[in-house]
């Protein structure tokens, strides 16, 4: 059996798979993974130079392959087989996959890795999937499927093709936040991805430039349970790092909390600092000093 994912999901970077400088630049950038993209950032023309160009990359940097996933296309189109034909020969580091209808395609997907693995020596399920589980309409009443489901390391959202699958004008509001159906779509992949027991993946953030913006979303989203977030440029990486990596305060805060814990045993609440906590708390506890030796594993490999 594969070893279980350890890979740090704060960050998510989309680099276009025609462009070998993009993809270039974007393994250059301090991002946890890199989604090298055969999909919606590549027109039907320049597929086929994606094919050939990811490939390449995978291969020529063998060192960061764990951070190099491949967004292929949707599994009910014509390309899918032919981008993981093009692909698994270099074992790319997992796979995104798009447009998801439910857990039917993850096990589909599933079947069609385990043949690739077995084809080129790849341990069988090593290729973790992170899924885009609301960009159609039918996929959102799917959304607390995952459960079990094979290889799904990660569960994330879409607005964009959401609003085309329901024929929407606009997903936003006119002050500029997401309508009601939207953020429907990001509590339900919220909701999914707990139950699932895998991280929330939050979507992007489309002007790269408002950083201040995209700084105010991290926050809010961490608050709520999300632990990393899509980008589309490289100057957002540093924000998205920074907003789901525990701050100092924070884990002398958790360890402060387990250690009252580990000095009490059996108690299942307790006064600390003249509030009540309680074994929820503790679990945060312990989550928030994981994400933190994450981080820091994470952040100490090099992007040479």
């Amino acid at each position: 059996m594969p070893e279980p994912l350890t890979l740090k999901m704060r960050s998510w970077l989309f680099a276009p798979g025609d462009s070998s400088r993009k993809m270039t630049n974007a393994i250059a950038s301090q991002a946890d993974i890199i989604l090298l993209d055969l999909e919606d950032s590549v027109v039907c023309a320049n597929k086929p130079l994606a094919r050939q160009l990811v490939p390449e990359l995978l291969n020529a940097n063998p060192a960061q392959r764990t951070r190099l996933w491949v967004r292929i296309n949707p599994l009910d189109g014509s390309h899918a087989l032919t981008d993981l034909a093009a692909i698994m020969p270099f074992h790319p580091g997992g796979i995104m996959l798009p447009k998801v209808n439910g857990r039917q395609d993850v096990e589909q997907l599933d079947h069609y890795l385990s043949a690739f693995e077995a084809a080129h020596g790849i341990v069988a399920g090593s290729t973790p999937v992170i899924a885009l589980i609301t960009e159609t309409a039918k996929a959102m009443f799917h959304t607390g499927s995952y459960e079990g489901a094979p290889r799904v390391a990660a569960l994330t959202w879409g607005a964009e093709d959401l609003a085309d699958s329901i024929g929407a004008m606009s997903n936003l509001n006119p002050d500029g936040s997401y309508g009601f159906v939207y953020e429907l779509a990001r509590s339900m992949c919220l909701l999914g991805a707990a139950t699932a027991s895998v991280p929330a993946i939050e979507t992007i953030h489309s002007d790269f430039r408002d950083l201040d913006a995209l700084k105010l979303r991290t926050e809010q989203v961490r608050r709520a349970g999300y632990s990393g977030m899509l980008a589309i440029h490289p100057t957002q990486i540093e924000v998205i790092n920074a907003a789901f990596t525990p701050t100092e305060p924070e884990i002398a805060e958790a360890r402060a909390i387990v250690d009252v814990f580990a000095a009490n045993p059996g108690v299942g609440a307790i006064a600390y600092l003249g509030r009540m906590v309680d074994r929820p708390h503790l679990a945060r506890a312990r989550k928030i000093l994981s994400d933190a030796n994450a981080a820091q594993s994470t952040d100490r490999v090099s992007r040479s």
